[in-house]
C-alpha cells in the first residue's frame, strides 16, 4: 500500500513537472518557429476583457514590436518620443511589473511611414541574452543584454537608409545572430557572434531595395536553408556561411511579410507587396536561379503586404491589409473562400489548436478554423489600437497595443 501510494506521488510530481516544462517559450519575431505557430493547447479562442484581463500594465512610449517571453520574464522595446530614447524593458510575466528598463540607444528619431514606429524590430532572446535592433542615424544598431539589464555588446554592421524608417528583427542560429540590412544602398545580410557581436560573415544582397522581411530557417531538401523574400527576389542562403543556395526574381520590388513553410507538402508560402501585389507557392528543391522551373502557383488577388501568413496542415492562410482574408489548398493553390474580417490589419496571423489568430488594428480579434468553409469561431474586441503581433505562452495571449501591453486568458 505504502509503495502504491509512494509510486502515485512520484507519477504526479512528473506530470507535474512536464506540465510546466510544457509552457513553449516565444523568443523571437513569430515565435519559437518564426512562423506564428504555436503548441499551446490550451489557448483560449474566445474571453471577455473586463473578466479575462490577468493583467493590463502602460507602457512608456510607442512601438510596434512584439513581446518575447522566456519563463517567467517579458522582454519588449519601445521609443520614448519626448526624449528620442529606444529602451530595453524586461517585465514579470506573471504580474506585468516593469524589472528594469534600459535606454538602449539616444538619437535623432528617423522619419518613418506612418504605420511604423521607431521600435519595430521584435527584440530576440536564446534564453541567456537579449538581442535588440534599431536605427542609428545611417547605421543599423545591434546590441545584447544579459537578463539583469547588463549591456554585453553593441555593433553597427552597416548603414542602413530608406525613407519608411527601420524594422529589422534578428533570428538565431546556432551560436550566431542573424540580420536583415536590406535598404536602399548596398545590401547586406550579416551574422553576428551571440556573446562577442563580432562579424561571422556578410553578404551583399541583388538589388538594393528597401525591404523588412525576417528570415526563417529550415531543413530542407537536405540542406539548412535561411529563406527571405525582399530586394526584388525570394531566396535561399546557407546560415553557416551566408552561400547562396538558390534564387527567384521577382515578384515586386518591396516586401514586409516573412515567408513560412508548410512540411507536410514541402512548399514555401510568399505574400507580399508593393508596387504588385503577390501569392506564390515555392518549391525548395532548387539551385541557382529557378524562376521558371520551382514556382508551383501564383496568384494575385487577395495577397498582404504587411501581416505575415501562415501554414495549417493543408491550408495557406493570408490576410490583405484592408482586412480581406482568404484560405487556400496549399499543394494548389484553390481558393477555398476570400471574406473579409473588420477593419485593417498590420499584425501577423498567428495559429493554435489548429486555428487562425488575425488581430486587426482596432484591436479585434477574429479566430477562424482553416478549411472549405468560412468559419469564424469567436470575435472579441480590446477596446484599444493594436500593431503589433501576439505572443503566446501557457494558455495565455499577450498583446501590445498602442498604450498598454495586456495578458489575457486563464488567471
Amino acid at each position: 500500500m505504502h509503495r502504491a501510494s509512494l509510486v502515485f506521488a512520484v507519477s504526479l510530481l512528473l506530470s507535474s513537472t512536464l506540465t510546466i516544462d510544457a509552457a513553449e517559450n516565444w523568443p523571437g519575431w513569430r515565435g519559437p518557429r518564426g512562423d506564428g505557430s504555436s503548441e499551446d493547447r490550451d489557448l483560449a479562442v474566445s474571453w471577455k476583457v473586463d473578466e479575462d484581463t490577468v493583467w493590463k500594465v502602460p507602457m512608456p512610449g510607442i512601438g510596434h514590436a512584439s513581446p518575447i517571453i522566456w519563463e517567467d520574464r517579458i522582454f519588449l522595446v519601445d521609443a520614448i518620443e519626448t526624449t528620442a530614447e529606444r529602451v530595453l524593458l524586461c517585465l514579470d510575466r506573471k504580474t506585468g511589473k516593469t524589472l528594469w528598463q534600459k535606454t538602449v540607444l539616444k538619437a535623432p528619431f528617423e522619419d518613418i511611414h506612418r504605420l511604423n514606429s521607431r521600435a519595430s524590430s521584435t527584440p530576440l532572446t536564446d534564453g541567456e541574452r537579449v538581442y535588440v535592433s534599431f536605427l542609428d542615424g545611417d547605421q543599423m544598431f545591434v546590441a545584447a543584454y544579459d537578463f539583469e539589464g547588463n549591456q554585453l555588446w553593441e555593433k553597427r554592421p552597416g548603414v542602413f537608409s530608406s525613407k519608411h524608417g527601420y524594422c529589422s528583427s534578428p533570428i538565431l542560429w546556432k551560436d550566431t545572430v542573424i540580420i536583415n540590412g536590406d535598404h536602399d544602398g548596398d545590401a547586406y545580410l550579416v551574422s553576428l557572434n551571440r556573446k562577442t557581436g563580432e562579424e561571422v560573415w556578410k553578404v551583399d544582397r541583388p538589388n538594393k531595395t528597401r525591404s523588412y522581411c525576417t528570415p526563417i530557417i529550415r531543413e530542407i531538401d537536405g540542406r539548412n536553408q535561411m529563406i527571405l523574400s525582399g530586394s526584388l527576389s525570394v531566396t535561399s542562403y546557407d546560415p553557416d556561411t551566408g552561400k547562396q543556395h538558390w534564387i527567384i526574381d521577382g515578384p515586386t520590388e518591396q516586401y514586409v511579410a516573412s515567408m513560412v513553410y508548410n512540411p507536410e507538402d514541402k512548399l514555401l508560402f510568399l505574400t507580399c507587396g508593393f508596387p504588385t501585389k503577390h501569392l506564390m507557392a515555392i518549391r525548395p528543391d532548387g539551385q541557382g536561379n529557378v524562376t521558371d522551373t520551382h514556382v508551383l502557383w501564383h496568384e494575385q488577388v487577395g495577397a498582404s503586404y504587411v501581416p505575415s501568413p501562415i501554414a495549417i496542415g493543408p491550408y495557406f492562410l493570408v490576410v490583405a491589409d484592408n482586412g480581406v482574408a482568404s484560405c487556400f489548398v496549399a499543394k494548389t493553390g484553390e481558393r477555398l473562400w476570400r471574406e473579409r474580417l473588420p477593419g485593417n490589419h498590420s499584425a501577423s496571423i498567428i495559429t493554435a489548436n489548429g486555428l487562425a489568430y488575425f488581430l486587426s488594428d482596432a484591436g479585434i480579434m477574429s479566430v477562424v478554423k482553416p478549411g472549405p468553409t468560412f468559419d469564424v469561431v469567436a470575435q472579441t474586441e480590446l477596446g484599444e489600437e493594436t500593431y503589433a503581433s501576439p505572443a503566446v505562452y501557457d494558455g495565455q495571449l499577450y498583446l501590445r497595443a498602442t498604450g498598454h501591453l495586456y495578458c489575457l486568458g486563464k488567471h
